[in-house]
């Protein structure tokens, strides 16, 4: 397997993966400073021009979600997906959960904080993304009460997706009101084969 990825990013979840499974992969990094994104036989594999790609042979996958569901199906011995079909399904709710209402005003706030140029930054969106980042933070919260893992007695993908998630937001100083979460992310991030957080992944880029 061969994994394109970039340190702070959300290829994060997909190495999380792989190692957690214990497969060895070849890493290819794709230097989004350098634009390296934007070479053509980059496009070739992904006309989007994002990372993560994971390449499997002759399946290329570009998302993160989707890479890390496949990897856990790929290799059900593993437990990365719960075995019954209800339980599947909620880790597919709180997958899609922490990629739409977690990640997505967390896009907002770095687009408008760093990603635009300043022009076309609006302070007021970043207002509002932060405020509905907090609201579906709470939700998680809850939902964690008493429990170790998102979903289930392991842990599995959904909590790679998670955590990395959580971490981003921590990076932005937006778990201080849920100490369940903060919890949880210090938790998942000592399992002996998680990743970088994304302070050392960015502190490798500096090196």
């Amino acid at each position: 397997m061969r994994l394109y990825e970039f340190p702070p990013t959300r290829s994060i979840r997909v190495r999380w993966t792989l190692q957690e499974l214990g497969i060895d992969f070849e890493s290819v990094t794709v230097n989004l400073v350098a634009g390296d994104h934007r070479r053509p036989e980059f496009l070739a594999l992904n006309p989007a021009a994002k990372i993560p790609v994971l390449v499997d042979g002759d399946v290329v996958l570009t998302e993160s979600v989707a890479s890390v569901m496949y990897l856990a199906e790929k290799y059900p011995e593993h437990g990365l997906l719960p075995g019954s079909l209800a339980a599947r399904g909620q880790a597919y709710r709180w997958l899609l959960f922490a990629a739409t209402e977690l990640e997505q005003p967390l896009w907002r706030i770095a687009r408008h904080t760093r990603l635009y140029p300043e022009e076309q930054r609006l302070p007021a969106d970043v207002a509002i993304a932060r405020r509905e980042f907090t609201e579906m933070a709470a939700v998680l919260a809850r939902h964690m009460e008493g429990r170790e893992f998102v979903v289930g007695a392991h842990a599995g993908v959904v909590d790679f997706v998670t955590a990395y998630t959580l971490d981003w937001a921590n990076e932005n100083a937006l778990l201080e009101s849920y100490p369940v979460l903060r919890a949880y992310l210090e938790q998942m991030y000592a399992r002996p084969r998680a990743p970088m957080r994304i302070a050392a992944a960015f502190a490798s880029l500096r090196a």
